[in-house]
């Protein structure tokens, strides 16, 4: 019998990867192991739609149910795999059971990560990663007038504020950075989201560690370095951590996540990896870069599926990722790095405007607020690395395009 290819992930990227190696014509066995018990599904909509209660369950899906039969795919729901030997080709799952593999993509993602503090294990102290954990989520804040606090001022954290304030509850945001989305944006750029969400009624307390939970059983409050909040939900979003165990006990080089070439191969024969998991070699930064984000997964689960089948492939997009918060929308292009200084075209008061971080004079990366269709012009931008006039850049009457000319 031919030996499958495996992709190891439910997620977005290993969904996307099992349909490319389709579409590409592959035509032998191919299997799908996913831990979740449910069909592969995407993410961004659990912080955002589902919570919100637009985003009916069935359109989280990366593709319809009834595709993998359809498609002679081998999906193995609620299943773990366990071990991987990449010397003999075998993957093992928590059943025992021995896959041996022509080749294997790793497209495990990533998991969040936990406070380590007193009263971490109380009911009603919750992390957004599932689609389980967004449904109880959406449960716990339909109907309103809850005290809800939130543990982080982060994508996942601003996004679940956003959604439980919207629903009618009182929302606490504590964050110990001196504002929101510090090691992303900067704080100037923080700052804007800072305001957002105080405008909407937020509670936002930046400056502030959490020291633990209090409770009998249920949480009833926060410990903080300023006091007690009081709480009947806490949602805890401090980050991810890449799901690298797998590879780790393996072998596999691992830095941050696996380590990928451009074209999302390991250091082991035959075996890929794509998606929050892969730190892989970006020709542009001349360095591995992990990218925990929609898009990333999105286009590097097809990238790698096309390298297991011996295309040349060379995955050099750019980092990109977005976010709805209230009337909010933004998109978010490149790497900026922490010295970078901050230029801004348009209206920053009233959340029209596009902001770039420029060092030694290149745009390095542009993030798009209350502005659309600029996101290609903002890309050319960063990847033509040419140095730029930043009065030209910040003026909005000078098209993009003309601002390295």
């Amino acid at each position: 019998m031919t030996a499958p290819f495996v992709v190891v992930g439910g997620g977005l990227a290993g969904a996307k990867a099992t349909e490319t190696l389709r579409a590409e014509g592959f035509d032998g066995p191919v299997v799908l192991v996913a831990a979740e018990p449910e069909v592969p599904y995407e993410r961004p909509p659990l912080s955002k739609g589902r919570l919100l209660g637009t985003t009916a369950r069935e359109e989280v899906r990366v593709l319809d149910p009834g595709w993998y039969a359809a498609h002679d795919v081998d999906l193995r729901l609620g299943v773990r795999a366990t071990a991987l030997d990449p010397g003999r080709h075998r993957l093992v799952l928590d059943g025992g059971e021995v896959l041996d593999y022509a080749r294997l993509l790793l497209a495990t993602g990533s998991a969040a990560r936990r406070l380590p503090v007193p009263g971490a294990g109380l009911d009603g102290v919750r992390y957004l990663r599932t689609l389980a954990d967004s449904d109880a989520l959406a449960a716990d804040l339909d109907g309103g007038g809850r005290r809800v606090v939130v543990v982080g001022a982060g994508w996942i954290g601003l996004e679940v504020a956003a959604a439980a304030r919207t629903r009618g509850n009182e929302v606490t945001v504590l964050e110990p950075l001196p504002t929101p989305l510090h090691r992303v944006l900067g704080p100037e750029m923080g700052e804007v989201f800072a305001r957002l969400h105080r405008e909407h009624g937020v509670d936002l307390r930046t400056g502030t560690g959490v020291r633990g939970f209090a409770g009998d059983g249920a949480v009833r409050s926060v410990l903080t370095d300023g006091g007690e909040v009081p709480a009947d939900l806490v949602v805890v979003g401090v980050g991810a951590v890449p799901e690298t165990g797998l590879a780790a006990a393996a072998g596999l080089d691992v830095d941050g996540g696996v380590l990928t070439d451009a074209a999302l191969r390991t250091s082991a024969p035959d075996v890929f990896a794509a998606g929050d998991v892969a730190a892989a070699h970006h020709p542009l930064y001349g360095r591995h870069v992990r990218v925990e984000h929609w898009a990333t997964a999105l286009h590097q689960g097809p990238a790698a599926a096309r390298s297991m089948l011996g295309r040349d492939v060379v995955h050099d997009r750019l980092p990109y990722f977005f976010t709805d918060q209230y009337d909010l929308g933004m998109e978010y292009s490149g790497l900026g790095s922490p010295g970078a200084r901050v230029v801004c075209r348009g209206d920053v008061g009233a959340r029209e405007f596009v902001a770039f971080w420029v060092c030694g004079g290149r745009v390095e990366a542009g993030m798009n607020v209350g502005v659309w269709d600029v996101t290609d012009a903002i890309q050319q931008l960063v990847r033509s690395g040419r140095r730029v006039d930043v009065d030209r850049l910040a003026d909005p009457a000078v098209p993009l395009a003309d601002v390295a000319a």
